[in-house]
């Protein structure tokens, strides 16, 4: 496995435009570190294994004789632009796609941004083969100034269906085509094609102690979730990564947190682990889920927004989410279960970092004018509710959220699967800048 530094992360978000290639990134990752991939779990089903649902991805390793399980769930959809089936149309000169807005997109961070499309095309025979195209291939033009200069008394509004359709060329262009070119086949049956941001993941900051990339939220989560497993031993509990796609439109999917991928590999591991129906439930009693996440730190221009005794501050450790209403499923069980590590977290050689680890954990509320906020992992997964799996929800902190491009500290969350005690717990990792000539290890678990 290679080293869990920036570079790293840098190198998995820039490689993971959509659902599908976080997926694939995944198991490919997993697999060079040992594991299995498997199409089916009733055939040849490894100890150390994953297995690939379109978008989504499930990885597991068993611990002989557990009856326990810790479960770190993530997603790996994003508030994007997705391109139609019929997507081409010109107007007044220019040649332009058809799209749809998927999830909670703050739509004006996609204006005047270089776009690239990635996805996957579908052929006849139902073969599936990914294609991502990094380049300045589309833009959402904003109206200029001097055409609407009532913007500054009324403010920027844009209508979802008129003013969010890209750009992409001022001469006739097949989009079919193009397509053939870049994924490599003219036998396209259907296709799934997402604008996003070209801008290749980047460290910010005068102080480097920044990261800004499209989709970290929840590339991010999926990343320290797949290097902590890739790096687990010989566990003591069972240890269960699922990584769902759609969490932006609610989940309710087959491959949604709703659907059975989680379910099913659960069930699997209890039956080769030779659990009866009555052992399984005695187990998911004393197991525990992390649904990994990112939550809004407090804004600094905007720190009435938060609640504010409640309030994830940026270097104060990951956010454990707390709702009365349920929209957060943390439990005090769950919460008292959880607790942060320092381990791992040294100072970096860089000039102007700070030298103060952050603190282990801060609780998130959410103002009560502004309920009801969204859940974590929507609605959670079946598996993690009706045998009663314990839920814990913490996040990692940053701005931006739902944007384009979203700036996160660099201090990352790597949660550890299998954690002494019984507890599943965060361990930190202060990750050094990609030049840096110290570099540390991160996500180590033991």
């Amino acid at each position: 496995m290679a080293e869990s530094t920036v570079s790293d992360l840098l190198g998995w978000l820039d490689a993971c435009p959509t659902p599908f290639h976080s997926a694939r990134k995944a198991a490919d990752d997993l697999v060079a570190a040992g594991f299995g991939e498997v199409t089916r779990l009733d055939d040849g089903f490894p100890s150390r294994g994953v297995l690939v649902r379109e978008g989504s991805v499930a990885a597991w390793v068993m611990a002989p004789g557990a009856r326990t399980f810790r479960v770190i769930g993530t997603h790996t959809d994003s508030p994007n632009l997705r391109i139609h089936p019929n997507p081409a149309f010109g107007s007044h000169g220019w040649e332009q796609l058809g799209v749809e807005i998927y999830g909670g997109v703050l739509l004006n961070s996609w204006l005047d941004r270089d776009l690239g499309i990635a996805g996957r095309v579908v052929t006849s025979s139902g073969e599936q083969r990914l294609f991502s195209v990094r380049s300045a291939l589309a833009r959402v033009p904003q109206l200029a100034i001097h055409l609407d200069r009532e913007i500054g008394e009324r403010g920027l509004h844009l209508d979802r269906q008129q003013h969010m359709m890209p750009v992409w060329a001022t001469s006739g262009i097949d989009f079919r085509e193009w397509l053939a070119g870049v994924s490599g086949t003219s036998d396209i049956a259907a296709f799934d094609a997402h604008l996003f941001d070209a801008a290749p993941a980047a460290v910010l900051g005068a102080d480097s102690s920044l990261v800004a990339s499209g989709r970290i939220d929840n590339q991010l989560s999926c990343w320290a979730a797949a290097r902590a497993l890739a790096a687990v031993g010989q566990p003591s509990h069972n240890v269960v990564v699922v990584m769902n796609d759609h969490e932006e439109v609610g989940s309710e999917s087959t491959t949604g947190a709703a659907g059975p991928l989680l379910e099913s590999v659960i069930t699997a591991i209890c039956e080769a682990g030779g659990m009866s129906g009555t052992d399984r439930h005695e187990a998911m009693a004393s197991s525990f889920c992390l649904s990994a996440d990112n939550a809004h730190a407090v804004h600094p221009n905007y720190p009435e927004r938060h609640e504010p005794r409640h309030a994830p501050v940026i270097n104060r450790g990951p956010a454990l989410k707390l709702n009365g209403n349920q929209r957060y499923a943390t439990t005090s069980r769950g919460a008292s279960s959880s607790r942060g590590s320092k381990r791992g977290m040294k100072r970096s050689p860089v000039v102007g970092r700070r030298s103060t680890a952050p603190s282990p954990r801060s609780a998130s509320l959410i103002r009560n004018e502004r309920a009801p906020c969204t859940g974590a992992l929507r609605p959670l997964p079946p598996a993690a509710v009706r045998p009663g799996l314990y839920r814990i929800v913490g996040w990692n902190c940053m701005n931006s959220m739902l944007a384009t491009r979203q700036p996160a500290r660099q201090a990352i969350a790597m949660p550890s699967p299998d954690a002494p005690n019984g507890l599943l717990e965060y361990r930190y990792t202060w990750l050094a800048p990609p030049l840096a000539s110290t570099t540390h290890c991160a996500g180590t678990a033991s």
